[in-house]
């Protein structure tokens, strides 16, 4: 079950939260803001960033080196850290089991939902993803600094919620039998096995559907109010009940965004499939489809 926050008068964020929200709480002992900004293409471009200015108090995030495990060549691109390891880290950072935690980014919340979903996984419920991230932040004309902040190490303890992510051995054995609906959250020509350039096989996981992350976010970068989420996502998983939805994407991080956007709409109790794509085709064995 998940941890509690019991603190009076305290409302918990646990979707999203709004640049004016957070802004009132920065000096609140209890909060611990994350800066997720990354770029898969030059991996060192979040920390520069970040070194430049970032939202006081913040903490630098790493989506490589914090929120992913070791590569094995079999485990994906961005594997799961284990229970333990993650727990420790988050106590390093200091985040207890107390901590309102807000992450942002500065790519339509995609980094700051991997966050947001691994923290779920540890049974942490009051973690939020800023909406409209960093640009949202600097539009609103808050304030911004290059001090890095001074950490209180705390204890983080864990509860790992198996119930929100199935492995590849369970996804392979269900193929082609009635049970979750796969959705793959990567660009409708990838899913389609055109123009793959991050990984070394294109095509997606037999009897998979799509949505792609991006269409989560209006023309401003923000999340779309959550009645027009439930009507988009209903329209693609059908008759298929929110928890039999299993999410996949190249490696397990824009699959978060999809998460992220189905609780946002109060289709509760969807699930990740962490290795994603990348490790799905570390085998060559399995089966896959292209258009």
């Amino acid at each position: 079950m998940p941890y509690n926050i019991n603190r009076p008068g305290l409302h918990l964020f646990t979707t999203l939260i709004s640049t004016a929200d957070l802004a009132a709480h920065l000096d609140d002992a209890g909060w611990v803001v994350c800066d997720c900004r990354h770029d898969l293409a030059n991996t060192a471009a979040g920390l520069q960033a970040y070194a430049g200015s970032h939202i006081p108090g913040a903490r630098f995030v790493h989506l490589d080196e914090d929120l992913s495990a070791p590569l094995t060549g079999r485990n994906g691109r961005h594997p799961l850290l284990a229970p333990g390891n993650f727990a420790q880290w988050l106590g390093e950072l200091g985040i207890s089991n107390a901590s309102q935690v807000v992450a942002y980014d500065a790519s339509g919340g995609v980094y700051a939902a991997r966050l947001w979903w691994m923290l779920r996984w540890m049974g942490h419920e009051a973690a939020a993803v800023l909406d409209g991230g960093w640009d949202a932040w600097l539009n609103a004309l808050h304030p911004i600094t290059d001090q890095i902040p001074v950490i209180k190490a705390a204890r983080f303890a864990s509860r790992p919620r198996t119930d929100l992510l199935l492995d590849t051995e369970t996804i392979a054995a269900n193929l082609g039998k009635p049970g979750p609906l796969l959705l793959d959250a990567r660009s409708p020509d990838r899913f389609r096995g055109e123009n793959e350039t991050l990984d070394p096989v294109a095509g997606r996981i037999p009897g998979a559907a799509n949505r792609f992350f991006r269409l989560n976010l209006d023309a401003g970068g923000r999340f779309k109010p959550a009645a027009a989420l439930r009507q988009e996502f209903n329209a693609v998983i059908g008759a298929a009940a929110p928890a039999d939805v299993v999410h996949y994407c190249g490696s397990g991080v824009s699959a978060c965004h999809n998460l992220l956007a189905m609780e946002i709409a109060g289709l509760t109790g969807s699930r990740l499939y962490p290795g994603s794509w990348s490790e799905w085709v570390a085998d060559p064995s399995r089966p896959i489809e292209k258009d």
